[in-house]
């Protein structure tokens, strides 16, 4: 059975601050959170071994950076058997377009998350390498138009 943390009131408190911002000082975390700084770095030290905390990462400016496409592929397989979900699933870790990756329940196996420099890019990907998976049925693309939202990944309130 995972683990599931029981997380008290401070605990929800600094990781709603650290996902706003993961460069904060423990000084100004504690300041905001409303403990001293030991008890504070000790509560963070405590939530990272427990992997609450997997990490930290700093959240790059795709365009600035000439990388314009952002989409979404939906892919479904011919076969869904355990091994070639896991086949799947280690070659999406080799290409680099793909950001994230999901096996989802419905009409497709997974979806990904892609970026790339431009469109040409994104489709030499999906015509040359996502379609000429043996196992791959069905690729469905989505092109995104303009981000409206961009919020940590969990709900914290």
């Amino acid at each position: 059975m995972p683990f599931k943390a029981e997380l008290d009131a401070i605990d929800w408190k600094i990781l709603r601050e650290l996902q706003k911002d993961g460069r904060i000082t423990n000084v100004e975390l504690s300041r905001r959170v409303g403990i001293s700084a030991p008890p504070c770095l000790r509560r963070v030290k405590w939530l990272e071994d427990n992997g609450i905390i997997r990490g930290y990462r700093a959240l790059l400016n795709s365009p600035a950076l000439g990388f314009d496409v952002v989409a979404f592929c939906l892919v479904g397989l011919n076969h869904q058997s355990e091994a070639e979900l896991k086949n799947f699933s280690e070659r999406t870790k080799a290409w680099p377009i793909v950001r994230r990756a999901w096996i989802v329940s419905g009409d497709s196996d997974f979806l990904l998350h892609c970026v790339a420099p431009d469109l040409a890019t994104f489709q030499t990907f999906v015509i040359d390498e996502l379609t000429s998976v043996p196992n791959v049925d069905t690729v469905r693309t989505a092109l995104t138009i303009r981000q409206v939202k961009d919020e940590g990944l969990v709900p914290i309130d």
